[in-house]
């Protein structure tokens, strides 16, 4: 793509906004899901600003969509974006985009590539974490039957389910509860591939110069 596209520029204006839309609309879903005895005009309030930033994702996709000139490959080509839309509690991963575009403005950046991934894993696991662990409380705490009653209980759950563990001493008991757990479990297995897989290349990569300065008959 030509970096002086039409879409490449609205992306490149647009990459802070929507990074702070995407903690607004983390935040105010946060306030929503734990503060329980908050006043319904700061419920209602949050509601609103959860809502506006769901709107400007969606009218960035809408923008985008339309300067790409491509209609329905945009949608296939873009699919992660469409995901996105439709469940807006992954949009946090836009602050860790705009850190790395952030690096690349500032030239190479500081960081080698194997550090980088693991760094750039590691954001990702803390947010949709966070995200998750929010989504299954708001689905779970008042369920019928339900082992996750307490916000400590979701965290622990998702870090488990995350970290591909997987205890069962709590597990969601509600189909959007467990939907949410299918998605967390991929993404789980996903980030843990990326850092092993990653980390393995990294140790080769060590080995590989060491054998290559040892001395002949060494």
């Amino acid at each position: 793509m030509d970096d002086d596209s039409p879409k490449a520029r609205w992306e490149r204006r647009t990459e802070v906004p929507l990074a702070v839309a995407s903690l607004v609309f983390l935040t105010s879903y946060a306030i929503q899901v734990l503060a329980h005895d908050l006043p319904e005009r700061w419920r209602d309030l949050c509601l609103a600003a959860t809502l506006a930033a769901w709107a400007l994702f969606a009218a960035d996709y809408a923008v985008r969509w339309r300067l790409s000139g491509q209609r329905l490959r945009f949608v296939r080509t873009h699919w992660l974006d469409t995901v996105v839309l439709v469940l807006p509690l992954l949009r946090p991963l836009q602050v860790v985009k705009v850190y790395e575009a952030v690096q690349r403005r500032h030239g190479r950046p500081r960081l080698a590539l194997h550090a980088r991934v693991m760094v750039y894993a590691g954001l990702s696991t803390l947010l949709l974490g966070f995200a998750g662990a929010l989504a299954v409380y708001q689905q779970e705490h008042g369920a019928s039957g339900a082992t996750i009653r307490t916000f400590g209980d979701s965290v622990w759950w998702t870090c488990a389910t995350l970290s591909t563990v997987g205890y069962g001493d709590v597990t969601p008991v509600t189909p959007r509860g467990r939907l949410i757990a299918v998605g967390i479990m991929i993404i789980g297995m996903a980030l843990l591939g990326a850092v092993t897989g990653t980390f393995a290349s990294w140790l080769l990569q060590v080995f590989s110069r060491e054998d290559d300065e040892r001395p002949p008959g060494g």
